[in-house]
């Protein structure tokens, strides 16, 4: 129980089918509150800390081991087998989404079905590729971080949140990034916006929904597009809402498309 213990692993709900719920970075399976309850009565509900992040043990965070999402994408392994988990509804948030993609490529007898919330597989733009960033917008952005990340997280989470109308928001996830250890959240930053799982995607099988933002500052809508053009077995739902984080800010519309796509038929007769 050491693995579910170093992920802070918590599991509530009913059902024979789980549903593992991964956040993005700078948060934790806290941000999942306004979300994953609505699937308590019908599923197995799994919710995480990444090692680094909330109340993982941060002693296991280990620089050279988690320098590439491979990692943690092992640790979630690690969890799904401590569990004896198959067939689950993996649920990643943002740099989660290409965790849990990792996930379904290695052992995709554990995962049934993906739910990719404001998933990238690249943030740099490339050739014939739109990520949404030059190289040296995410070179000032880690020049920001290393040397005042307070005041860096103050500044960009009311961009990554995208609702300014509604600043408790922004507030919320400000305090998320502020609760982070600063120089393991500088460390994942690095990971996390210079990775390209561009590669991985033809090797997904898995049924995946992409679920999309209309406006979102790290992730646009044009990296979606990609997404759903390059994983075979996908579909795409553009949310009319803003920012990069729906579960917290359309939570209701969030559940409703997750839904949609793990049971459609038993949504058609409500």
């Amino acid at each position: 129980m050491e693995v579910l213990k170093r992920n802070n692993v918590t599991v509530t709900g009913t059902g024979q089918q789980a549903m593992v719920f991964m956040h993005g970075f700078g948060c934790n399976q806290h941000m999942w509150r306004l979300v994953a309850p609505a699937f308590e009565d019908r599923y197995r509900v799994v919710l995480l800390d990444l090692v680094g992040a909330g109340k993982s043990d941060l002693a296991a965070y280990n620089p050279a081991r988690y320098s590439t999402l491979d990692a943690h994408a092992e640790d979630v392994l690690d969890v799904l087998q401590a569990l004896d988990l198959h067939d689950t509804v993996l649920v990643g948030h943002s740099v989660s989404a290409m965790i849990a993609v990792l996930v379904a490529i290695r052992e995709p007898a554990r995962v049934a079905r993906l739910v990719l919330v404001a998933p990238s597989p690249r943030y740099l733009n490339d050739a014939g590729y739109t990520g949404g960033f030059e190289l040296a917008d995410i070179e000032e952005l880690f020049d920001t971080m290393d040397n005042n990340y307070l005041g860096w997280s103050a500044g960009i989470t009311p961009v990554i949140m995208g609702h300014p109308e509604r600043p408790e928001l922004s507030e919320e996830l400000n305090n998320s990034f502020c609760n982070t250890d600063p120089t393991i959240a500088q460390h994942f930053a690095r990971v996390t916006f210079l990775s390209d799982n561009r590669a991985d995607l033809p090797h997904v099988r898995t049924p995946a929904l992409i679920l999309q933002s209309a406006q979102d500052a790290l992730a646009p809508l044009a990296v979606g597009q990609y997404l759903h053009q390059h994983l075979a077995n996908s579909q795409l739902t553009v949310l009319n809402n803003p920012g990069h984080c729906p579960h917290l800010s359309a939570p209701q519309q969030t559940i409703s498309a997750i839904n949609l796509f793990l049971e459609p038929a038993r949504i058609a007769q409500v």
